[in-house]
């Protein structure tokens, strides 16, 4: 009985540390100001940010342009092959690092370490970003990983990367997709084991 009322109480307290740990994002707005044909126009690499934080509506509306459900049932803004789904996507702010989860429309909290300047890898002063989008491919969801899906993986990544650029151009923020960073730190921070691959990482914020 004593075992069983300490697993109990046990289990309560990781629900309520869960509970706490999860962000729950406003809902998506999908009206941005700018069509389509003006943020092509507009796109452009920017690596200097103003240290600003981005608003919850406006990275909710970003998320989801991301890799957001955009059909009832269940399937993506951004295409993946055989409707895979495996490109999971991290946000590292000031706060901790989160992953996104687009059915709930909430981040999960996975650290409460500060990561930027992990991500930043000593570039620039692209670790002023106010935060950081990481792409990463689950490669575990295909039934047999290997060459073949890792290059899914790869695609597939590019097409949510294209989403962040030219959301980010429609919501009046800026960005530019980088492959450096410090990926044996953000690995274990995110607890990433086989087979997730961190591909692309995102400074977002405002253009100085």
């Amino acid at each position: 009985m004593k075992k069983l009322v300490v697993a109990i109480v046990a289990a309560i307290l990781t629900f309520g540390a869960c509970a706490q740990d999860k962000v729950n994002l406003p809902a998506p707005r999908k009206d941005a100001g700018m069509t389509l044909y003006q943020a092509l126009q507009q796109r452009a690499s920017v690596r200097d940010f103003k240290t600003d934080p981005v608003p919850d509506q406006t990275l909710s509306d970003l998320l989801w342009a991301a890799r957001g459900i955009n059909r009832e049932d269940g399937r993506l803004t951004a295409p993946t092959a055989m409707n895979t789904q495996e490109i999971r996507v991290y946000v590292c702010r000031n706060d901790g690092a989160y992953e996104y989860i687009a059915k709930d429309n909430c981040l999960v909290k996975l650290s409460d370490k500060d990561l930027r300047k992990d991500v930043a890898a000593g570039q620039g002063n692209i670790g002023d970003a106010p935060m950081f989008l990481l792409l990463v491919a689950d490669l575990n969801k295909y039934n047999r990983p290997g060459p073949r899906t890792a290059t899914f993986g790869a695609v597939d990544c590019g097409y949510v990367s294209q989403n962040i650029c030219l959301a980010c151009e429609a919501l009046g923020l800026s960005t530019v997709p980088r492959a450096m960073m410090d990926q044996e730190t953000l690995k274990k921070e995110l607890g990433l084991g086989e087979g997730m691959e961190l591909l692309i990482n995102h400074p977002v914020g405002y253009r100085k």
